[in-house]
């Protein structure tokens, strides 16, 4: 069992929770309003070897208990994102590793309705903190589409640092696509992210 998880992070209306079956149909009907919006961004199955069949992607149920069993076994923090009590989003911590690395990468996504509140800011500090604070990770990175320019200010605004770019990185809307990668270690945020941005004055969501 992993002894930091479950766990749920709160500041003010924003909420972190472990992803849960019951959340299914809140979870799809933010998915389908948001289909155009979120498409872009998406990672997607590339093509098959010859000879090799077609990866299907996992049914909600079949996803949310992989994601139990990577959490359980300490190598995944998955998390709903709720705001004034309603689930708008999704955020994982994925690909924890431990030994000399003591890392792992975030990915998100937001309901387009409460874009730009501050909420995903908050989400992705509240999570960072916990990372760094009680899982004991000592470098957190977030790697986005350089066209994807909500997503990358979400980590400008928490002074993530662009350390560069992958090229082909992930197969995303059908296609390999290049991506920048942001990463903050914990020495550089000593007083905690989500202090650090309610200090810049812009860490209140609304």
């Amino acid at each position: 069992m992993n002894p930091s998880w479950p766990v749920t992070l709160a500041d003010g209306p924003v909420l972190l929770r472990p992803i849960k079956l019951r959340d299914q149909g809140e979870w799809r009907e933010v998915n389908r309003r948001n289909r155009e919006w979120l498409r872009p961004w998406e990672a997607t199955i590339p093509p098959p070897a010859p000879g090799v069949p077609l990866a299907q992607r996992p049914t909600y149920r079949q996803m949310v208990r992989h994601l139990r069993t990577e959490a359980n076994a300490g190598r995944m923090l998955p998390f709903v994102v709720a705001y004034e009590g309603r689930l708008v989003g999704q955020l994982t911590v994925a690909g924890i590793t431990w030994g000399s690395m003591c890392s792992g990468h975030v990915g998100y996504w937001v309901d387009r309705e409460v874009a730009g509140r501050g909420v995903m800011p908050t989400a992705v500090a509240l999570a960072v903190d916990h990372c760094f604070r009680t899982v004991g990770l000592h470098r957190i990175e977030v790697c986005i589409r350089p066209e994807n320019t909500p997503s990358r200010r979400v980590v400008e605004k928490l002074g993530f640092r662009e350390e560069g770019l992958r090229p082909r990185y992930l197969h995303i809307d059908g296609a390999w696509r290049d991506h920048l990668v942001f990463a903050l270690t914990a020495e550089e945020v000593p007083e905690g992210l989500l202090r650090r941005w309610h200090r810049t004055g812009r860490g209140s969501p609304r």
